[in-house]
């Protein structure tokens, strides 16, 4: 049982010390079933756009969705650090950044995530400097899906791989207390894992980063859509759901 308050500097000190096992939440009732397990990093991700609200990709998700479901998860008062994801189109400069950020953590949340690395530098600083801790994300970025034309693995080539090092380097510089890294090729996360200050959390990133985080509703088998093949030990609750649905309702039919 934990002791008290998880946060972002216990996250970062958990490097080289325990494996960190971070899920998405995005309501109170999954926040309190995620805390009670342990999970010290819960993250109200904008995976929510798909999972929860049915939107083809997370560029539709808008703040105001964002805070909405922030709240409900901030709610649950869990011990494990709240952090939130910086919808689309919300920290395109400094400014913008900070108001987005606060925001979010006016909702609840303790910490937040944006992605990319030496091209949202000044917004990183902006927002660690307004006294909000910050999570990085570096490979696929799902918010640009539109632009690269689909989900590709990152650090194929010598060039995405010396940029994702920067990338890492400079996040670690500014003060970001982790870095999610998404669909990276394994040989290159575990070169930045070994390489970072800051712990690393792989999602389809292979074994070697410092944790690994995924979307609940693909670790629980849940998701509307197809499970990624990254996630290896996920359950089949769908099913079983849906037979107690049926079940019930022939029940009721029956009766």
């Amino acid at each position: 049982m934990r002791a008290g308050k998880t946060t972002e500097a216990d996250i970062r000190g958990m490097k080289g010390r325990r494996r960190i096992a971070a899920l998405t939440a995005y309501d109170f009732a999954m926040t309190k079933l995620l805390d009670a397990a342990g999970i010290p990093l819960i993250l109200v991700g904008d995976s929510l756009g798909m999972v929860v609200l049915g939107y083809p990709d997370t560029t539709h998700v808008t703040l105001a969705e964002m805070e909405h479901h922030v709240r409900a998860a901030a709610r649950a008062k869990p011990q494990a650090l709240l952090a939130a994801d910086m919808p689309y189109q919300t920290y395109q400069s400094p400014s913008a950044a900070v108001e987005s950020a606060r925001l979010l953590v006016a909702a609840g949340a303790q910490a937040v995530k944006a992605e990319g690395g030496c091209a949202i530098l000044p917004q990183v600083r902006a927002i660690l400097a307004a006294g909000i801790p910050f999570l990085g994300h570096l490979g696929m970025l799902p918010q640009s899906v539109l632009e690269e034309k689909g989900y590709h693995v990152k650090g194929k080539t010598e060039a995405e791989r010396s940029g994702l090092l920067a990338d890492a380097a400079a996040l670690a510089q500014a003060g970001a207390f982790g870095i999610v890294l998404e669909l990276v090729t394994p040989p290159v996360a575990r070169e930045i894992t070994q390489k970072s200050p800051i712990p690393t959390l792989g999602i389809g990133a292979g074994p070697d980063c410092d944790g690994e985080i995924l979307v609940v509703t693909d670790l629980l088998g849940t998701s509307p859509g197809p499970i990624p093949r990254h996630v290896k030990k996920n359950s089949r609750l769908a099913e079983q759901m849906g037979a107690a649905i049926v079940q019930w309702r022939c029940s009721v039919e029956q009766q």
